[in-house]
């Protein structure tokens, strides 16, 4: 909740914050990367995970019960305009000025190229 004041009346008003990433728009995002993790993972004990925090979308993929970060995508109001930034190991986060890795390539805006380009960037 955000607490305005109104300084002419001394009265407080608490308006509730919208979620950066509305809860259908996060609906759509679990569908496709478990629709994702069915057609290229199938029972293999690999999988994309998401966490949402803020205007962020951290994917993640378990491995045999590990998760390890792989990328992390700002979302900018359109399902197919999402910002990517790679998990840099050797930086210990996430940098979205990197743009030479092995599947930058597949980085097109979406969920699906995201995790496209992280199989590349981080085979299984």
């Amino acid at each position: 909740m955000t607490l305005c004041s109104d300084t002419s009346q001394g009265e407080h008003l608490t308006i509730p914050r919208k979620k950066a990433i509305p809860d259908e728009v996060r609906e759509e995002v679990e569908r496709i990367v478990s629709k994702f993790n069915r057609k290229m993972f199938r029972n293999s004990g690999i999988a994309y995970s998401t966490q949402y925090k803020g205007k962020y979308l951290y994917l993640k993929r378990n491995e045999h019960g590990k998760p390890g970060p792989i990328c992390r995508l700002t979302y900018t109001g359109e399902m197919d305009a999402w910002e990517f930034a790679i998990y840099k190991y050797s930086a210990n986060g996430y940098d979205p000025d990197e743009w030479f890795f092995p599947g930058v390539n597949k980085v097109d805006g979406t969920i699906k190229g995201a995790m496209l380009a992280g199989l590349e960037a981080y085979p299984v």
